[in-house]
Order: C-alpha cells, then structure tokens, then sequence
C-alpha cells in the first residue's frame, strides 16, 4: 500500500468548507455592525409609518381608546374644500419652487465656478442660510416683508415711487412671497452640490471639445448638462421633497394666521400639525399622513423614472 493510498487527502472539500466558514463568519460580523442602527431605523420609522396607516382608520383623541371607523376619515378628507385648498397650495410650492430653485443655483454654481476671487468666501456667504434656524430665518424675512418705514423692501418701494406691497397679508402675494424665503434658504445646499458635480467633470472633455471648434453653449448643451444629470435627478428629488414638506417658513411668516390669510398659503404639513396637536384629532391627522406620506412616494418615484438615464 502506497502512501497516497493510506492518507487520502481531499484539498477540494476543505478548501471549500474553509471558504464558506469565512463568508458566513464576514456575514455574521457584517449583521452584527448592522442590527443596531436597522433596529433603531426600523423603531424611529418604519413602525409610526406603518403605525400611521393602522390609525388613519381609527378616531382617537389621545385620551380615548382609538375606535375602528373604517374609511370615514378618508371620505371626510376627500369630501373637504378646505383640504382641496391645502392640496392645491402643496402642489404650488412643489411646481413653481423647485424648476425656480435649480435653475437659480445651477446658474449661480456655473458662475460661482469660474469665479477666482474670493472664491470660498462667496461660496460660504451662498451656504450661510442653509444653516441658519429656519424659525430665525422666516422671522428676519417677516421683517423685510412689514410696510414701510418698518419693512426695508416696502422702504425700498416707496423710496424709488411705487406702491406698497401687503406681502403677507395678500392672498395674491402671500404664497410666492414665502415660496421666495423657501427657495433663498435652500440656495446654498444645491449650489455646493451643483458645483461638486461640475469639479467632478473631467476638464479632457471641454479641451476636446474646444479643439473641434464647439462653442460655450454648445459644450454647455451636450457636456455639462448631460455629464450633471445624476447631481441633477437628486438635487429635483431633494428640493421636491423639502417643497412637499413646507412647515417652518409658513408657521413663522403667519404666526397670527398660521396658512393664512385664508388659508392661501397653507401647505398640507401645516394642516396635519393643526389637525393633529389643535383639534386633536389624531385619526384624522394619520389619514392626511398616509396621503402626504403617498404624494411623496410617487412623486419621487415619477421624477426617479422620468428622469432615468435611458442610455
């Protein structure tokens, strides 16, 4: 008997049991990093989500036991002029804010990125209001917004011969007049991200491009715009969702009429907060939840595959 025969050695069994332990030993490590924060996640948000479609057919006030009622609160929302209006008002933050928001930093970023001078300190001046407490924010704009002699725009107004402008006081002029003080606080993040994207660019296309003779807006058309389409789809997804979700702007700007006046520039946060923690209706307040929390999925989902790249 040879010795080959006497030891029977089987390299490919214990290679591959050595190489499964190591990836179920990698796997287990790679949990164990991960169930705390899943945990955390899942208790901080999946739970009240799916905790906030239990409720939205219920009525409950806080103190009650919350009562099964089926779909009546979505029959009362739907059936609501006032919700109509909220609606209406969600929807014209989203539509009008977010294409003014983006092109206004995209210009800013495609300028601000040829500038030498000073370059970080404008740059830091752009992202100062992204930073600042939003409450702070609305407040000091609420004072630009008072009549004159208060309010320096009604001063400016009256100082160059035109009209005063009741700018929060109007139903005409309210809404795009906070809609302004949204799309100045979210500037300065979607100029540092457009810019980070045009740096991310590389500088061979333009020389290439300059070579064959294309001019600026040419190169602008089929280089920068397509190459920034990934910064792009996230900046409408971000900007979407921050319009859909309005709250701390029109709460500081209308304090004495929170949404007002008439409810023209209330955007259906607002409405969910006065809902849940004023009337205290909390079944209520989780069923206009369950269609906030909707309208956001599917417009981030729409702009997502519209958006696409179908290369």
């Amino acid at each position: 008997m040879t010795i080959e025969e006497a030891e029977p050695v089987r390299p490919a069994a214990r290679s591959g049991g050595a190489r499964l332990s190591m990836r179920t030993r990698r796997a287990l490590w790679v949990w164990g990093f991960l169930a705390l924060p899943i945990l955390f996640y899942s208790v901080i948000r999946f739970y009240p989500t799916l905790d906030a479609f239990r409720l939205s057919f219920t009525d409950w006030d806080l103190m009650s036991t919350p009562e099964f009622i089926g779909v009546e609160n979505y029959a009362r929302m739907f059936g609501d002029p006032h919700f109509w209006q909220v609606f209406r008002n969600t929807f014209a933050y989203l539509i009008i804010g977010t294409p003014i928001s983006l092109v206004l930093a995209f210009t800013i970023a495609f300028f601000l990125d040829r500038v030498r001078f000073a370059h970080t300190f404008i740059r830091a001046l752009y992202f100062l209001p992204f930073i600042t407490t939003a409450s702070a924010m609305a407040w000091v704009w609420r004072w630009f917004y008072q009549p004159a002699p208060t309010g320096a725009i009604n001063s400016f107004l009256g100082q160059i011969g035109l009209a005063q402008i009741d700018f929060l006081k109007s139903t005409t002029w309210a809404l795009p007049s906070i809609m302004a003080t949204a799309i100045w606080a979210g500037l300065g993040f979607q100029i540092i991200i457009f810019m980070a994207g045009l740096r991310a660019i590389p500088q061979t296309y333009y020389e290439a491009a300059r070579i064959d003779g294309v001019g600026e807006w040419g190169i602008l058309r089929k280089i920068t715009l397509p190459l920034l389409k990934p910064t792009t789809v996230f900046l409408v997804v971000f900007a979407s969702i921050g319009f859909l979700r309005i709250f701390d702007q029109v709460y500081n700007m209308t304090t004495n009429d929170p949404g007002g006046p008439l409810g023209s520039t209330k955007p259906l946060v607002l409405l969910i907060y006065q809902t849940a923690f004023s009337s205290y209706d909390m079944g209520y307040a989780a069923a206009q939840t369950v269609v906030l929390f909707t309208i956001l999925l599917i417009v981030s989902l729409l702009q997502l595959w519209i958006m696409r790249d179908r290369a």
